[in-house]
């Protein structure tokens, strides 16, 4: 019972972790804009397996998201018209899965206490508060993933002690790995096969894996996977596997791909922001199980969930902070099993090089803190000139939880953990939810989408817009909105003179005017929009215009 209550409060916390922000944080450009547009086609065109960015097919990731997002749409009764929050919901349910799962994995390697550690941290870390206000692959990944992993730890846990292995676990196993596939590919096989490889190089014993069912397994991952890419792949003629595989997956390991290309070295910089606040902690507790892994097999599971993904990743060349995600529940059930030892035994002396490591964390935690709290103060006002109140609530809480994360004891104690959970949770709440929303200088796309309504002539008119040419602009205004450059508004404009509007930055007013002038016409200006397009950096002053009459 006390288990089931356990279980209850994470998944509500986790949703209370990421609730805030999920309807007043407009769009981000660029990549969850390009995924809830393709599914709002999805719902216009009431084609579930094609993937379609307005004319242009969008094959870079398999279909499972927009499923789910999909299913988010209809049953918030809105279909297409679906505001943005309702995308939302399915990673904000993803990471509380994905808490879900972690907990019941800490529950039966380490026991409760661990268990809720380890939901706590996962619910708390600045990557899944992230991810879960974002709807796009990450978060639901995340949640087969960790289902995924902690149905594996289970079996090689029972195997090794020669113990019955529970008949759920590896259909658990197989149905995430299956789902996995659908909504990004590879990535749970490869942690997990990562970690058997990396089990297997150390104890070279491989009997446990007939545990897993493996004919079976992949039959199921057949029967899960498989349709739809038979699907798509005779409906694109061909085109999605070479894309996703020959060019997006294959891209990324080969070169950098889409302006991320990075040196190793990338993942140990973020980790500190993507980990915090509790990545100090995790970096202690991952060094005592280094020192006791050859002890343990549970530990040496933790360190194999973690370790050889984490350096797959720092190798390919193509680096975005939420790749090396999947990895970090493993640190986090280390948190949770740090717990369980005697005092004495958790904070026994680190070896000098593993003293250097976890300074260096410290600091990382330090700049990480000062930073959050002086975005939280400083952002509004350097981007609106105004001081927001809540800024200072913001800032308290991000550099509370840095300073209870603080520890000089390795081992941190379950209230002390739930106190730092608690104000990462205001800080992103605040963050989120408030102070980015209020940075009305970086929105361009919604005052523009207000600009629009508010003035245009027909309940047919079709927006084109030359130079900004962000998903987002499409995801609110329409899926018919055309995205040009200044020669092309002009042909819109002079294709339906009557209803037609145009966006153009201001600078290109003149010329806009003389492509029209041929045909004896000119616009108006009937808005105007300034403000800093965050994706290129750009300052923009871009004005709606119509023909005149």
């Amino acid at each position: 019972m006390a288990l089931n209550r356990n279980y209850i409060l994470l998944f509500l916390f986790s949703l209370m972790m990421t609730a805030s922000g999920l309807a007043s944080l407009p769009p981000i450009d660029r990549d969850e804009s390009r995924f809830v547009q393709a599914t709002k086609q999805m719902a216009e065109s009431g084609d579930y397996v094609d993937i379609r960015f307005q004319e242009a097919s969008r094959y870079q990731k398999p279909v499972g998201i927009y499923w789910l997002q999909s299913a988010a749409v209809t049953l918030s009764g809105k279909g297409a018209e679906a505001p943005i929050w309702v995308y939302r919901t399915v990673s904000a349910l993803g990471i509380a899965i994905a808490v879900l799962a972690i907990a019941w994995t800490g529950t039966n390697l380490f026991g409760a206490n661990a268990g809720v550690v380890a939901g706590l941290v996962m619910a708390a870390i600045f990557a899944t508060a992230f991810e879960g206000r974002d709807a796009k692959t990450d978060a639901m990944l995340l949640a087969c993933c960790v289902a995924a992993q902690g149905a594996l730890a289970q079996i090689y846990l029972a195997s090794r002690r020669n113990e019955p292995v529970a008949g759920h676990l590896w259909w658990i196993f197989w149905i995430a790995q299956g789902a996995a596939i659908l909504i990004k590919g590879p990535i749970a096989p490869l942690l997990s096969a990562l970690t058997i490889a990396v089990l297997f190089a150390f104890e070279r014993d491989g009997r446990w894996l007939s545990k897993l069912r493996i004919g079976r397994g992949l039959l199921l991952v057949v029967v899960i996977a498989l349709p739809w890419l038979a699907a798509i792949t005779w409906k694109s003629h061909g085109a999605f596997l070479q894309q996703a595989v020959g060019k997006d997956m294959l891209g990324k390991i080969a070169s950098g791909e889409e302006s991320h290309g990075l040196p190793p070295g990338f993942y140990m910089l973020t980790y500190s922001l993507f980990m915090w606040p509790f990545g100090l902690i995790a970096v202690g507790a991952g060094l005592q199980a280094l020192n006791r892994l050859r002890d343990d097999p549970r530990l040496r599971f933790c360190l194999a969930w973690y370790i050889p993904f984490w350096l797959v990743f720092e190798l390919i060349p193509t680096k975005l902070p939420h790749y090396v995600l999947p990895a970090y529940p493993g640190m986090a059930l280390l948190i949770g099993w740090l717990l369980t030892l005697q005092p004495e035994d958790a904070n026994a002396p680190l070896k000098r090089w593993q003293t250097w490591l976890w300074w260096s964390t410290a600091f990382g935690l330090v700049v990480v803190s000062l930073g959050l709290a002086a975005v939280c103060v400083g952002a509004p006002i350097y981007l609106t000139h105004t001081f927001s109140w809540w800024s200072i609530p913001a800032a308290v809480a991000a550099l509370g939880a840095g300073y209870l994360a603080f520890s000089r004891q390795l081992q941190v104690p379950l209230p002390r953990i739930g106190a730092i959970a608690a104000c990462a949770g205001i800080t992103y709440g605040l963050l989120f939810g408030v102070i980015a929303p209020s940075l009305k200088p970086i929105w361009l796309s919604p005052a523009i989408e207000a600009a629009v309504s508010a003035n245009k002539p027909c309940d047919t008119t079709v927006l084109a817009s030359a130079r900004y040419q962000e998903p987002s602009l499409v995801f609110l205004v329409g899926t018919k909105t055309v995205l040009t450059d200044v020669g092309g508004l002009a042909e819109h404009l002079l294709a339906d003179p009557a209803c037609a509007l145009g966006l153009a930055p201001t600078e290109d007013e003149q010329k806009l005017n003389g492509m029209l002038s041929v045909q004896g016409k000119s616009v108006n200006r009937v808005a105007e929009v300034d403000g800093l397009n965050y994706s290129s950096g750009d300052k923009l002053s871009l004005g709606l215009y119509r023909v005149a009459p």
